[in-house]
């Protein structure tokens, strides 16, 4: 019997293993391969420039607001960072990864795990640029995320959420802002206490409707 359940135990061993591999040959997230993207049907915002996560810890209002406030690395609330550009936290260097997500989230665990990186207990930097044919007064940025959020548009905070959650679509909803005709930053801190985590985001109009005609360009 002893005999019988080692050989079950690796048996299942061998099946989660290959689980796994599996799920880490078909991610979610890919590099991009074309100078500007859309936003999907839905209006996800699927590109963006991510830097590997470095540590945080502390779900509630007070704990996000001081670890987003507490200089990590020089012009981090300004910096429009380009692929393969490297920061220097701690002890670490940090890279910055352009990616494009297959779903209307970016999943970060995968991205974290893709790159080597722990997943609990760790803030991420996101960071995208979209650019808007006209100006448009009255929109609003729609977010969610797991766990909690701070967010960014164009150096100026516009909405946060806090607590262990999962991700809700419109979760958190800014208040009313305008978008810039051309190009406008936005730039979100996730911090994740553990298990899984990922973010969405999308532009609603003065109406509440998905916001048209805009276009994403990384530097």
């Amino acid at each position: 019997m002893k005999i019988l359940r080692g050989l079950l135990a690796a048996l299942l061993g061998t099946a989660v293993s290959t689980t796994g591999a599996a799920q880490t040959a078909t991610p979610t997230l890919s590099t991009p391969t074309t100078p500007e993207s859309a936003p999907a049907a839905d209006g996800f915002l699927q590109r963006w420039l991510l830097l590997e996560p470095t540590a945080a810890t502390g779900l509630t209002d007070s704990a996000v607001q001081a670890a987003v406030k507490k200089e990590y690395f020089p012009d981090q609330l300004t910096v429009v960072p380009h692929d393969g550009d490297t920061v220097t936290v701690g002890d670490a260097q940090l890279k910055w990864h352009a990616v494009d997500t297959k779903l209307y989230n970016v999943n970060l665990f995968h991205f974290a795990r893709a790159q080597g990186k722990p997943t609990s207990n760790v803030l991420f930097w996101a960071v995208t640029i979209v650019h808007s044919p006209a100006e448009a007064s009255g929109v609003r940025l729609a977010i969610g995320s797991n766990a909690a959020s701070v967010w960014w548009v164009n150096g100026q905070e516009v909405v946060g959420i806090y607590g262990d959650r999962q991700t809700v679509i419109d979760d958190g909803v800014s208040k009313r802002l305008t978008l810039k005709r051309g190009p406008n930053v936005i730039r979100a801190a996730i911090i994740n206490g553990g298990g899984a985590t990922d973010f969405c985001a999308r532009f609603l109009d003065a109406e509440g409707r998905l916001l048209e005609a805009l276009t994403i360009r990384l530097p």
